[in-house]
């Protein structure tokens, strides 16, 4: 009987185990969205294992419906192109407390990737974010002998539609709103954002 007791007890934390790792798994998983853009569709990989807290935050505001009819108020040819904080009028909708910072996650911001925008407080990111056209080496974070730069939290890839991002990076820009330059003359919109599970698309 006891025998029995054992290996019943056995069998029940192995299971617990395996949940438990699954759930873990799940977790750490990479999370995909569609960056539904008025120049066509940009799909990104998110890195939640990596940079938790930019994913979930940029999730939860594409799922509010944040960045519904929002432009790309800076684009950088051969550089970034930048969106999240303007509607075509310039109206800044409501954002959340800021995040914590996550530039020091081992992800570079080279070619293809997106990360967050942020002010002069490391800490201060909130809804906007940008796509890297280029390796941008200079902002990433880094530790010298006089202490930490830095950077700027690169929180996944894009797995489809680069060529998208190049066109939105490649539009006529000038002076708009209140920027002095890099804004499109011709107001380059972010449709909406949805999670997608990429295992199934075509």
């Amino acid at each position: 009987m006891k025998d029995v007791i054992k290996t019943a007890v056995s069998a029940v934390l192995a299971l617990g185990v395996a949940v438990f790792s699954s759930a873990a798994g799940a977790q750490d998983a990479p999370t995909y969205a569609n960056i539904q853009t008025s120049k066509g569709n940009i799909v990104v990989e998110l890195a939640n294992d990596l940079a938790p807290a930019s994913v979930a935050n940029f999730m939860e505001y594409a799922e509010a419906g944040h960045y519904d009819r929002m432009i790309f108020h800076r684009v950088v040819e051969g550089y970034v192109i930048q969106g999240g904080g303007y509607s075509q009028y310039f109206n800044e909708r409501a954002v959340r407390d800021p995040i914590a910072y996550e530039g020091d996650n081992g992800l570079k911001n080279e070619r293809g990737t997106i990360a967050m925008a942020r002010g002069d407080d490391e800490n201060s990111a909130q809804a906007q974010w940008y796509i890297n056209l280029r390796d941008n080496a200079e902002l990433d974070h880094r530790v010298t002998d006089l202490g930490p730069i830095y950077g700027y939290a690169v929180f996944g890839r894009v797995v489809e539609g680069m060529d998208i991002a190049d066109a939105i990076g490649a539009v006529e820009t000038g002076e708009a709103g209140p920027f002095d330059a890099e804004v499109p003359l011709e107001p380059v919109f972010i449709l909406r954002i949805d999670p997608i599970d990429w295992s199934t698309e075509e």
